[in-house]
C-alpha cells in the first residue's frame, strides 16, 4: 500500500471520526456553548481545534496535490456548520486520486508563519507531520468533549472499526 493511499483512508476514516464527536457534542445538554469550550486557558477552544483538525488534512491534500486550495479561516459558528466542513473535507480525501500524490521519495518543503522551514520526503510529511498535526488536533476535540461531560468513549473515536467486528467464538 503506497503512503498516499493509506494517509487518504486514514483521513477518510479519521474525518468520520470528528464527524461523530459533533453529533454527539450537538446533542449535549450544553449545546453549542461547547463550541467555547477549552481544555486551558492558553489553549484554543472548541470551535477551533475542529477547524484545525479539518484544515491538517486540507493543507496535506493541497501541498502533495499542488491544488492551489484556499482554507477557510473564518470561525465554525455551529455545529451544522463544523458537519458541512468535516462533510466537504471528506468528499476531497474520497475525490483524491493517490496516484497524482508525488512519489514516496520526493521532496516536500513548507513554511510555518513563525518563520520555520521544513524539507522532507513526501512519505515522511505524511507520518511525521500532516498525520500528527491532524491526531493532535483531533485528540484536543475529544479531549475537551471529555472534560465537558460529553458521554464518548473510545468506541466512539474509532467507530469505523465495527466494520472488522467478529462474532465470538461459539455465538
Amino acid at each position: 500500500m503506497s503512503y498516499a493511499t493509506a494517509t487518504l483512508a486514514t483521513y477518510a476514516n479519521m474525518l468520520g471520526t470528528l464527524d461523530n464527536l459533533v453529533i454527539k457534542a450537538s446533542a449535549h445538554e450544553k449545546g453549542a456553548a461547547l463550541l467555547q469550550a477549552r481544555l486551558a486557558e492558553d489553549m484554543f477552544s472548541l470551535h477551533t481545534q475542529t477547524r484545525f483538525t479539518i484544515a491538517q488534512v486540507l493543507i496535506a491534500l493541497d501541498r502533495l496535490g499542488n491544488l492551489g486550495m484556499t482554507l477557510d479561516d473564518s470561525e465554525i459558528t455551529s455545529f451544522p456548520d463544523a458537519r458541512a466542513r468535516i462533510a466537504a473535507a471528506r468528499d476531497l480525501v474520497i475525490a483524491t486520486d493517490p496516484a497524482t500524490w508525488p512519489a514516496s521519495g520526493e521532496t516536500v518543503e513548507f513554511d510555518l508563519p513563525n518563520g520555520m522551514a521544513f524539507a522532507m520526503e513526501a512519505h515522511e510529511y505524511c507520518r511525521d507531520w500532516a498525520t500528527a498535526q491532524f491526531y493532535f488536533h483531533l485528540m484536543a476535540v475529544y479531549s475537551i468533549l471529555r472534560a465537558e461531560g460529553v458521554p464518548i468513549g473510545k468506541a466512539d473515536y474509532v467507530p469505523y472499526m465495527m466494520k472488522y467486528l467478529k462474532q465470538p467464538a461459539g455465538a
